[in-house]
């Protein structure tokens, strides 16, 4: 059995938890389905993803630059933007237990048959014709459709609330704020706006875990283009966005790029392509990349009466800019950094995250806990190291074969180690994550070894 088939589901849900990663959200009532809390592992994790991300695709980047707009915008943007009319998956219930279902996940998990994308009719028509009744084993009703936005109602009076929109994805304030970019930050065309942050969608079907949940985090990169540079931006934003992915230590093995049929893509885009990932459950999305062609900006424009022509000073040329886009689920890329990094070997688990992602860069430990001198050492070094700004956890618990096992399983690439030796020559031992070799180091050296 290889190192990656060890890994399941379960395996995963319960170490989260266990060890810090993820909770499920609001326990102590029963829970809340599909939401979760980070702990102090997985906000690590996070944080240390988003900064990856953030400083390769904006930071190092000349003609990308970031924003943060808001979770609730005007109501006429979600409107304009066509998911108030389209922003829709198809729905069955069933008959029986009156639970709801994507409609396309049951006819997929029943017959193999893809229907994303299909109308109500087609779906009912697949229903008849291949007599799929729901998980229960119970008739399924007629298929309709179900709008994804999340509603609230913002204002202080009772009845002159106004019914808005959380934000269904994060791109939309970057396309009304085109203008505003462009002409404070002085850009010419082709220049890119990226955003980290929340979106939400009241999904019908929830799960995996955090695979897919009604609250979640993406990362996002709108590109503004001349039409004629489109192809040349989508062909670079696929070549790209796989390198990090492995730079970041993702095995290329269980990744892959697959193109959207016409009927799966959204409203919005001309291509769509799936960045997926092999998972125990199968090959499921978590990266997309789309030409959205100028309908972003020319539908705010309609409904705004704001102008989104571009003129190139150069030719005179006016145009609307088109848009590729790159699109990463946050919370997704961090449920598949956990699959791929969890191995079982021998007598340990062991989560071989990239020491960049990983919560903690090193742990510190004293030899024993009953000499004072030794644990006065030891604190010296975890304080330094903290001071020095790495991540590193302090463990005194039990003995030092047990603390090694426990950092193993949390990702740890460091451990390291005071003892008698570190009182005569002011060196410590340090102990890798993946290979369990160790070597003696200077304790002046440990940053740059470890930072």
């Amino acid at each position: 059995m290889s190192e990656q088939e060890h890994v399941t589901l379960q395996k995963i849900i319960s170490l989260t938890k266990r060890r810090g990663f993820v909770y499920p959200s609001s326990e102590i009532y029963g829970g809340w389905e599909a939401t979760y809390d980070f702990g102090p592992l997985g906000a690590e994790v996070l944080r240390n993803i988003r900064n990856l991300w953030w400083e390769e695709f904006v930071t190092k980047q000349p003609d990308i630059m970031g924003l943060d707009g808001a979770l609730i915008s005007h109501p006429r943007v979600w409107e304009a933007s066509g998911h108030v009319e389209s922003f829709a998956d198809v729905m069955v219930e069933d008959l029986v237990t009156h639970r709801r279902y994507r409609a396309d996940h049951v006819i997929e998990e029943s017959t193999g048959i893809v229907a994303d994308g299909s109308s109500p009719q087609e779906i009912d028509d697949l229903i008849v014709s291949h007599k799929i009744k729901s998980p229960a084993g119970n008739p399924l009703s007629k298929a309709k459709s179900f709008n994804s936005l999340v509603e609230v109602q913002v204002g202080t009076v009772e009845n002159a609330k106004t019914t808005a929109y959380l934000r269904g994805e994060t791109c939309q304030p970057i396309f009304y704020n085109f203008n505003l970019v462009r002409e404070s930050m002085r850009k010419k065309i082709p220049f890119g706006i990226a955003q980290i942050g929340k979106a939400f969608r009241n999904e019908i079907k929830v799960g995996p875990f955090i695979f897919r949940t009604r609250e979640f985090e993406q990362m996002e990169l709108e590109m503004f283009v001349h039409p004629r540079e489109a192809d040349i931006y989508f062909d670079r934003f696929k070549m790209w966005s796989l390198e990090w992915l492995k730079s970041i230590g993702l095995n290329s093995e269980r990744l892959r790029l697959r193109d959207q049929e016409f009927k799966e893509r959204a409203h919005y885009n001309k291509i769509a392509t799936d960045g997926e990932y092999n998972f125990p459950f199968g090959w499921k999305e978590f990266m997309g990349l789309h030409y959205r062609g100028d309908w972003d900006l020319k539908r705010h424009g309609e409904f705004s009466g704001e102008n989104f022509m571009y003129k190139e000073e150069e030719t005179g040329e006016e145009f609307i800019p088109h848009i590729v886009e790159y699109s990463i689920g946050l919370t997704r890329l961090m449920f598949v950094l956990l699959m791929d990094a969890y191995k079982e070997l021998d007598d340990r688990v062991v989560l071989s995250l990239d020491p960049r992602i990983a919560p903690y860069k090193a742990a510190v430990f004293p030899l024993v806990r009953n000499k004072p001198e030794i644990v006065e050492k030891a604190q010296d070094v975890y304080n330094t190291l903290l001071r020095l700004g790495i991540s590193t956890d302090w463990d005194d618990r039990g003995n030092i074969g047990k603390r090694y096992l426990s950092q193993d399983e949390i990702g740890t690439p460091s451990c390291i180690t005071v003892d008698y030796q570190t009182l005569d020559d002011n060196t410590v031992t340090v102990r890798n994550r993946d290979t369990t070799e160790q070597m003696r180091v200077p304790i002046e050296e440990l940053d740059e070894l470890i930072g």
